[in-house]
């Protein structure tokens, strides 16, 4: 067994992990990053947004979704899982290669192994034998080491029939039907990923549409567009039972009715992945939510362990994981920080895309503001017609008085590119004016802001 002493041990390698071990070693302290698998990248690169967006993208390409709007849309091509999984290979490699060069650039120790606290300020990484490698002691922690599926255990999980969704990454063909439980984030996007590939797909959930958190009109939008590819969708429905029957997955619902399909996805919660950590011995527990708790700073209820990323819950989003992770850093430190960010982009991979940013109408109705909304459809756009694919709309949500610029949600291709204009807008306190003064490249899905910002700024008094 090896003792090692460290300024910062971060546990966990996905986004707020790196991030978090970067910043410590860029301001010259001595890092060590322990994480399970044999190679950096956690649950990110290897069963999270870098497989599930690989998995889109190729998808996409080798279905040439993009091209159906030429053609029948009953042409499918199809494609097996071996295709799918040669190009998450190389790209999986290639991310992998370039954490691994990051970590060597900046001194940064990578340790393989599982960590558990010994106490408050000891780690020890045992290995795949369960045998004692090292012992770290710390001055600081920062616990990155994201979340997993949350599986009830009256849920029969197999590899073939009842998945999750790191599960679902290790199916061996494409399914001819499945169910998705679950029609949030997760379950929409992998939802629309495989009824793009033909599979007939239906999407259940107890809300009576799928992806609440959206502005209405946009999740109105995605829905229709997913009904165009094939998926079907059935809200205020929970589940009652699970089973497995004649090689099929069944699930029986509260109302008495039952549905039947090759496959089923459940994707219905995730909750901290610490399972293995020992957090009772350094005086940790989970909250209500299956989460690690954090103040403002990200550091836990013991001042030097800190938390970040999808250990401590929403919005669970790499980006978002990578600043968290930044952050606790600086603070640890000691060095001067800033709070996390409240306004940032959220993307959506479903096909299509959603990206958005700011206050829906929702939320500005119950604040009593005076809003008005600009529109420009994708089938306006002439980038639309020459890539294929006329779906999406760009909205922009702005105050009727000050002009000032209050949400801005895009569906469509392109959708989580573009978003970042409106989102630079909004930082430097442009109005919705800005983007009619300025002229956009044309045929682009960027020119979408103008002609959104047009259509609003004619519905009230100040006509340009």
């Amino acid at each position: 067994m090896e003792e090692i002493k460290a300024d910062v041990v971060v546990i966990g390698s996905g986004p707020a992990g790196q991030k978090a071990a970067i910043q410590a070693a860029k301001l010259g302290k001595s890092v060590v990053v322990v994480e399970k698998e044999p190679t950096p990248g956690g649950n990110c690169l290897y069963s999270g947004t870098i497989p599930s967006k690989t998995l889109r993208e190729a998808i996409i390409d080798l279905t040439r979704f993009y091209e159906r709007q030429y053609r029948d849309v009953r042409d499918i091509k199809e494609v097996t899982i071996s295709e799918l999984n040669s190009r998450l290979s190389q790209v999986i490699e290639e991310e992998r290669t370039m954490i691994s060069r990051q970590f060597k650039k900046n001194n940064i120790r990578f340790l393989h192994g599982t960590g558990r606290f010994e106490n408050p300020h000891t780690l020890l990484i045992v290995d795949s034998d369960y045998r004692l490698s090292y012992q770290i002691k710390g001055e600081s922690f920062i616990i990155a080491t994201g979340s997993v599926p949350r599986n009830p255990t009256g849920v029969p999980f197999d590899d073939k029939i009842i998945l999750d969704s790191t599960r679902l990454l290790r199916i061996e063909r494409v399914p001819k039907s499945m169910l998705v439980l679950g029609g949030g984030i997760i379950g929409s996007e992998y939802a629309s990923f495989f009824a793009a590939l033909g599979t007939e797909v239906t999407i259940i959930d107890k809300k009576d549409h799928i992806l609440p958190l959206l502005d209405s009109e946009i999740g109105i939008h995605l829905q229709t567009s997913l009904t165009d590819i094939g998926l079907r969708f059935k809200g205020r429905k929970e589940p009652a039972e699970i089973i497995k029957e004649e090689n099929r997955a069944v699930v029986k619902f509260k109302d008495g009715t039952s549905l039947s399909a090759d496959c089923l996805l459940y994707a219905l919660g995730r909750e901290a992945n610490v399972e293995s950590l020992h957090i009772e011995n350094c005086g940790l527990t989970k909250n209500d939510k299956g989460y690690l708790p954090v103040n403002a700073l990200f550091q836990t209820p013991v001042s030097h362990i800190y938390a970040v990323g999808d250990v401590i819950g929403g919005p669970s989003l790499a980006s978002t994981s990578m600043e968290q992770g930044r952050l606790a850093a600086r603070h640890a430190c000691g060095v001067e920080t800033h709070h996390f960010p409240t306004f940032y982009p959220i993307g959506i991979w479903t096909i299509p895309e959603i990206s958005c940013c700011g206050y829906t109408e929702d939320q500005l109705r119950e604040l009593g503001f005076q809003y008005e909304v600009g529109r420009a459809y994708f089938y306006e756009i002439s980038r639309s017609h020459i890539v294929g694919g006329s779906t999406g709309l760009m909205k922009l949500i702005f105050h009727k008085e000050t002009l000032e610029i209050l949400g801005i949600h895009v569906i469509g291709r392109g959708a989580a590119e573009v978003v970042h204009i409106g989102q630079v807008a909004v930082s430097f306190r442009a109005k919705i004016d800005y983007f009619i003064d300025h002229i956009f490249n044309y045929p682009t899905y960027a020119e979408a802001y103008r002609i959104a910002a047009l259509n609003g700024i004619n519905k009230i008094k100040h006509r340009r």
